[in-house]
């Protein structure tokens, strides 16, 4: 049987040089995304935080947390967009056991 929808955890590092009010929109855009395709469960923004290895010469990066429950394509497309969204270093989707 298919499976009809999914929990996932969702990290995303955001670069700081966006500014408060650039990370404030790109925060938005993606709870906007996931919320328009599934049910957002928790998000928690932790903020500005030292990474463990440089990424693009930045030694710090403003890292967001989200959880979510979502029909199983979504992740990939979501994951399309993390990629060529300016202003996003990294960021992981992974699927939780229920």
């Amino acid at each position: 049987m298919a499976k009809i929808s999914g929990k996932y955890e969702i990290v995303y590092i955001i670069d700081p040089a966006q500014g408060e009010e650039g990370i404030a929109a790109l925060v938005e855009k993606f709870k906007a995304m996931v919320e328009a395709e599934g049910t957002l469960t928790s998000i928690e923004e932790w903020g500005k935080r030292r990474l463990a290895y440089p990424i693009n010469d930045l030694p710090e990066g403003y890292y967001v947390l989200m959880n979510c429950e979502c029909k199983p394509e979504f992740p990939a497309e979501l994951d399309r967009v993390f990629k060529i969204t300016d202003g996003i270093l990294r960021s992981i989707i992974v699927a939780v056991e229920a």
